[in-house]
């Protein structure tokens, strides 16, 4: 049921620094930048703030930089202008294809990647082809600039590491020739919906063997993981199916789902298994290797 929507008093700022002296300044504070979730959250009386800080005007913070070894995405760039982005479809194509699937076109051209990492939901469907990048994020306040892993980042449900006066810059991806990646979404319908589970990977083979291995769910733990364990067993041993198959059953040791309106913990715990087995089958063979599988 939606609630009214409280009272707040509302800010609005024209540069970052200003936006920062606010936010130093004053307690009990939510950004508003394409407010897709924070309008949501405060119908339903998740939040009720006392200030609301406007930062959709800062040009400054949207953007998306190729310097080669590493792409840099403005904290306030809409979704949309990732999906689109040649840039992030060539070197980034795990994040595109996440991006392609959130929400409706309308929502993108709103919605900013900084909103979707900051709102800290389990089901963040930026946050697994991010992890799998072993990206990370740049917070900044008035007392200067700090970066933290994006695996750091999430505490847990609508918590992050962002402390009173900071606010996301950036984020940074690092880019890897030869990379294979691979995203998988799982929902109640093709597009336009929440994640039952999602998970993305990532690979690197030399010599036959596997090199490198990451793999990211979300919707399946209080915060997006890393399937260490699964990666761990993976790495260093022969490209095949069947310890692809043996190494995607081990993701079970790295979640913890629940059950939800969406689907029961066992339901996502066997998607888990089953995407997460077909993900590293894609990536592999986004990087010309077929083990077959499909």
């Amino acid at each position: 049921m939606f609630l009214r929507i409280p009272e707040f008093n509302y800010l609005k700022a024209s540069t970052l620094n200003e936006a920062l002296e606010i936010l130093n300044r004053l307690d009990d504070v939510k950004l508003l930048a394409g407010g897709t979730d924070l309008v949501i959250d405060l119908k339903i009386g998740r939040f009720k703030p006392k200030n609301i800080l406007d930062i959709s005007d800062l040009r400054e913070l949207s953007y998306i930089k190729d310097e080669g070894d590493k792409i840099r995405i403005g904290a306030l760039t809409k979704l949309q202008d990732i999906a689109e982005s040649p840039v992030v479809k060539a070197k980034l194509p795990a994040l595109a294809e996440a991006v392609k699937w959130m929400a409706s076109w309308q929502v993108r051209n709103f919605a900013t990647i900084g909103g979707n990492l900051c709102n800290a939901s389990p089901a963040a469907d930026s946050a697994p082809p991010l992890l799998v990048y072993e990206a990370k994020v740049k917070l900044v306040s008035l007392n200067g600039e700090r970066e933290v892993p994006l695996k750091e980042f999430f505490l847990g449900p609508r918590k992050t590491v962002m402390e009173k006066g900071e606010m996301l810059k950036e984020i940074i991806v690092p880019y890897q020739e030869g990379l294979g990646q691979a995203y998988i979404k799982l929902g109640r319908r093709t597009a336009f919906t929440l994640s039952i589970v999602s998970v993305a990977t990532a690979v690197k083979v030399e010599n036959g063997k596997f090199s490198d291995v990451r793999i990211a769910l979300n919707a399946v733990a209080p915060k997006p993981v890393r399937a260490v364990k699964a990666e761990e067993f993976l790495k260093g041993k022969d490209v095949s199916l069947q310890n692809i198959e043996e190494a995607a059953k081990l993701v079970l040791e790295d979640i913890s789902p629940i059950s939800d309106v969406r689907a029961s913990a066992e339901y996502r715990k066997d998607m888990s298994v089953v995407l997460t087995r077909d993900a590293l089958v894609q990536s592999l063979k986004s990087i010309g290797i077929d083990v077959g599988g499909e």
